[in-house]
């Protein structure tokens, strides 16, 4: 016959562990419906035609693929906060993961005492110092975008050597050709680095909450042992 405290513990265990994850999942569908919807609409169609310089679609493609990361490293965070909970209250080291090793520093006193917390924050927070380099490209390729853009309608403004009343419409047509680019790509820059900011600002909470909660109980196993 089982003991109730051992049914119990996983399902406390499930209750403290935040489900990052389904939320990452909740904004992707989101984000899905939205593409389907703009794609519909023919906005994508127009984005990727207004654009010569392709710098639209290169933007699109770096948002997409650092969304999908988002997804598996809200996975990894989630797995390893939930490792951390039934080790927390199981009362036993038997799970493997981040906080376990840590503790398992921690009991070991290295000579070094903050060398273990440097280990965990490595685990914990390093991959994300590159995904927020990723997110400022998103930034900076937009704006390099909106540099062509008005490069582009200062060289055709330039070529103007006459104004003829009968050409405006071809006129004003070859100049809007630049000032498009140079919006078309810094909104879009803009919307992906907002949206993959949301996402990276929930990794760095979570990731910060288990470091938070790891640290907790390490110093509780420093004061059993004393």
């Amino acid at each position: 016959m089982t003991h109730p405290s051992l049914g119990a513990a996983p399902r406390n265990t499930a209750a403290l562990v935040e489900p990052i994850w389904l939320e990452w999942f909740a904004l992707a569908g989101m984000l899905a419906f939205a593409a389907w919807l703009l794609g519909g609409r023919g906005v994508w169609a127009l984005l990727l035609s207004s654009d010569p310089t392709g710098l639209t679609l290169v933007i699109i493609v770096v948002f997409f693929a650092s969304t999908i990361w988002c997804g598996a490293r809200s996975r990894e965070l989630q797995q390893q906060r939930r490792w951390l909970e039934r080790d927390r209250v199981g009362g036993a080291l038997g799970e493997p993961g981040w906080a376990a090793e840590y503790w398992a520093a921690l009991r070991s006193a290295p000579r070094d005492a903050g060398a273990p917390l440097d280990l965990l924050l490595e685990r914990t927070h390093g991959p994300h110092h590159t995904a927020w380099w990723v997110n400022g490209i998103q930034l900076k390729l937009g704006l390099l975008g909106k540099v062509i853009g008005f490069s582009i309608l200062a060289i055709q403004i330039g070529q103007i050597q006459s104004f003829d009343a009968s050409q405006s419409q071809d006129l004003l047509r070859s100049l809007t050709t630049g000032l498009g680019v140079a919006l078309l790509t810094t909104m879009v820059g803009l919307v992906g680095n907002i949206l993959l900011g949301l996402q990276l600002t929930r990794l760095d909470r979570y990731a910060d909450t288990l470091v938070a909660d790891a640290q907790r109980h390490g110093l509780t196993l420093r004061d059993s042992e004393r």
